[in-house]
């Protein structure tokens, strides 16, 4: 398996922004372009250093923000990879992640139940995937999410509940 970036579908991504963008601003919806330009900003900045490699920069931008345990940037990162092709055969596994990063954007603030319904969904979702698909090993990934499930199930939840760690991490398997 060769994890190679997709030209391509970037290029796609950038023409329905663009898209999008120029139909905000026809509608005379100034703030919600200002929003998108200011979100999409953050973005860019996020992935930068990422550009011009083999693997997708929005990709290795999400599994930055991840093991930063900036969770709710990674999972607007990602978005911006899913988005264009949700229906495509990589759309599950892109939800996956981004339920994935929303769990822990829960347990951030403490929030057991919606935390362990999205750990549930990425569950499901990332499950349909070989045990390595785009470079991350799932077996791992879906061993921490069973983990976690498992410690907000029990009855002694603290009230730091990321205390109960170890915080969880993605790591990518590079073929040479």
């Amino acid at each position: 398996m060769e994890c190679l970036a997709n030209e391509t579908f970037t290029q796609k991504f950038r023409l329905l922004l663009s898209r999008t963008a120029i139909s905000a601003l026809a509608a005379g919806q100034k703030g919600i372009f200002s929003d998108m330009s200011s979100k999409n900003t953050r973005i860019e900045a996020l992935i930068e250093k990422f550009r011009g490699g083999r693997i997708d920069p929005y990709y290795l931008g999400y599994i930055e923000c991840f093991n930063q345990q900036l969770y709710f940037e990674a999972h607007e990162v990602l978005e911006q990879l899913w988005l264009p092709q949700r229906s495509g055969p990589d759309g599950a596994f892109y939800k996956g992640l981004i339920q994935l990063a929303g769990a822990f954007v829960h347990l951030q603030k403490n929030r057991v139940g919606p935390a362990a319904s999205l750990l549930q969904l990425a569950q499901g979702n990332l499950k349909r995937y070989p045990d390595t698909h785009h470079c991350l090993e799932l077996t791992t990934v879906l061993a921490m999410i069973e983990q976690w499930r498992e410690k907000l199930e029990s009855k002694a939840v603290p009230a730091s509940i990321l205390s109960i760690g170890p915080l969880p991490k993605l790591a990518l398997v590079l073929e040479t």
